[in-house]
């Protein structure tokens, strides 16, 4: 029988049941380190990470048509003119934000030209 006092595990045990795409569950999920996220990953933990169905197919949806309309863009620039990057797809739960591809640089390019000649100097 349970009496009118709740403990702070029962509190713990509602939380931890909650569905994944619960606010609460998605707050807790939105404050985790990137390292947390890595460990998560390593440790198969899903749950923790899950999105319901429909969600996943919106999301999915979403990516399409930015990239559909990024095709679009594309297809109607001319050629000599500069065409926009493709479309970062949404970030989904438990995973962290890709990385940024490294652009070289006047002063990187040369760098690495006097590495490639036998040091830098």
């Amino acid at each position: 029988m349970l009496s009118g006092r709740r403990s702070w595990r029962w509190l713990r045990v509602l939380i931890e049941h909650l569905p994944p795409e619960s606010h609460t569950m998605t707050a807790l999920r939105n404050e985790l380190t990137p390292e947390q996220l890595s460990a998560q990953a390593d440790t198969g933990e899903p749950e923790k990470g899950r999105w319901s169905q429909q969600e996943q197919l919106t999301a999915a949806l979403y990516d399409a048509v930015r990239r559909l309309e990024w095709v679009l863009i594309c297809v109607n620039t001319e050629k000599k003119s500069k065409r926009p990057d493709p479309p970062e797809p949404l970030r989904r739960p438990g995973a962290g934000p890709r990385k940024k591809k490294a652009k070289l640089t006047e002063k990187s390019a040369n760098t690495l030209l006097q590495l490639l000649q036998g040091g830098a100097e």
